[in-house]
């Protein structure tokens, strides 16, 4: 997720609690996300819709917090 923001990610993860939970629950949601699609895991075709909002959700909170820190730094 948003690779290209690898060093504040990681800055962020470590200095930023509700971050690192947002980016681990995001990654959950993918891993979940990716065994439904590939038939390890069998789930709805709506929950599998539901789960792909949720992690476009986090992922768009994520971002904003990434916009947020890089402003506030000068970055």
């Amino acid at each position: 997720m948003l690779h290209e923001y690898r060093e504040v990610i990681s800055k962020l993860k470590i200095d930023n609690a509700h971050f690192a939970k947002i980016f681990e629950k995001h990654n959950e949601l993918d891993q979940k996300i990716a065994d439904a699609e590939e038939g390890r895991e069998h789930i709805s075709e709506a929950e599998l819709d539901a789960l792909k909002k949720e992690k476009l959700k986090l992922k768009d909170e994520a971002y904003a917090t990434i916009v947020a820190y890089k402003k506030e730094h000068n970055l």
